[in-house]
């Protein structure tokens, strides 16, 4: 046996034989390293007559390959053997409690556009929505509500930049969206419209941005009995409460005549003021027969279809129903505010009941 097959056989034997990964890194080391016995037989190579390099070389680089092969497939076998004993060893105890995830909770605001929803889709109301970014007509004119009108000063409306023939702003009311529902469908129209709106506006009770909804029935032969009845019945399945009084006091509104604003009696319980009975009276919103001119610029008859609006805040129906005091903290993004009053995305649903109708 020749030398190169006796240090082969040698090799080959120990890389077998090595019994962790470092044994076989010290064995290639020794045979492959810089100083190593394989690399200082192929470096001799170039000592030799082409003749010499013609014989030598083919074994000289069979060898080195060998070797190396060698080395691969003890290192892969030792690394498989010991992922196999690694998992052989550890176990996973699937009946632990794993660590308990903070769940996020549904913004009172959206919660109450739920009901609010859930309520008139029970009355036989559709969801109706419009842009946030509004022109002068639909948000103004079409509503009857006069150049000269205070609401269209600049302290009170957010206006953009004068661009074009149209004067855009962000909408101060979701009336714009009765519009535009009127401009499109024909009557009978039956339907809710919440959405945020925008007015320069800040103290415990009013922000620039926050949450309206709104209501439109367009049929023939409405009244305002109609009207009191849907309120009342709306009202009575918000407060989930049975002793809801309303008193409807004469008002103006561009937009309605006759115009009526609308208060909801409460009671003192432990100071403070809780939605059902008559001890005081609270206002909530703001209605009326929708006006002749409204229901003309849309291009219906008056003398054939009339109907009623309303509106009010949700913000402040959420803080009627839930005892909250300060608008403002809706919108800081508190999550101490948000953990107290929020409500489990799951474990707490909205009015299930729905709304009693008499047959």
């Amino acid at each position: 046996m020749s030398e190169l097959q006796t240090l082969q056989v040698d090799l080959l034997a120990r890389v077998e034989g090595a019994a962790s990964i470092e044994a076989v890194e010290a064995i290639r080391v020794e045979a492959l390293g810089k100083q190593g016995r394989v690399t200082a037989l192929l470096k001799s190579l170039g000592g030799m007559t082409p003749e010499e390099r013609l014989v030598e070389g083919p074994a000289i680089h069979a060898l080195r390959e060998a070797v190396t092969g060698a080395i691969g497939d003890r290192k892969a076998a030792l690394e498989r053997a010991a992922l196999d004993g690694k998992l052989a060893a550890e176990t996973l105890d699937m009946t632990l409690p794993v660590d308990r995830i903070a769940p996020g909770s549904v913004h009172p605001v959206s919660q109450v556009m739920d009901e609010l929803a859930e309520i008139f889709a029970d009355l036989g109301f559709a969801v109706a929505s419009g842009p946030e970014i509004e022109d002068d007509w639909h948000n103004f004119s079409a509503l009857n509500i006069p150049e000269t009108h205070p609401a269209r000063a600049m302290h009170d409306t957010f206006y953009f930049p004068e661009a074009g023939e149209k004067r855009m702003l962000l909408r101060t009311h979701t009336s714009p969206v009765q519009i535009r529902t009127m401009l499109k469908d024909k009557p009978p129209i039956r339907i809710i419209a919440p959405g945020r709106v925008y007015r320069s506006d800040s103290d415990a009770t009013h922000t620039p941005m926050f949450h309206q909804i709104e209501g439109l029935v367009i049929d023939r032969g409405i009244t305002l009995g109609h009207l009191k009845w849907t309120l009342e019945t709306f009202l009575k399945a918000f407060f989930e409460r049975d002793d809801i009084v309303l008193r409807l006091r004469s008002s103006y509104f561009p937009f309605t005549e006759p115009s009526v604003e609308v208060d909801v009696g409460y009671t003192m319980v432990n100071g403070k003021r809780v939605i059902g009975g008559s001890e005081g009276w609270l206002e909530v919103l703001g209605s009326g027969m929708v006006h002749r001119k409204v229901i003309e610029a849309c291009g219906l008859d008056p003398n054939e279809w009339q109907g009623f609006a309303f509106g009010t805040g949700v913000d402040r129906l959420a803080m009627l129903k839930y005892g909250m005091e300060d608008l403002r903290a809706f919108f800081d993004g508190d999550l101490r505010w948000l953990r107290h009053y929020g409500f489990a995305a799951l474990d707490v649903p909205t009015l299930s009941g729905g709304v009693g109708v008499a047959a």
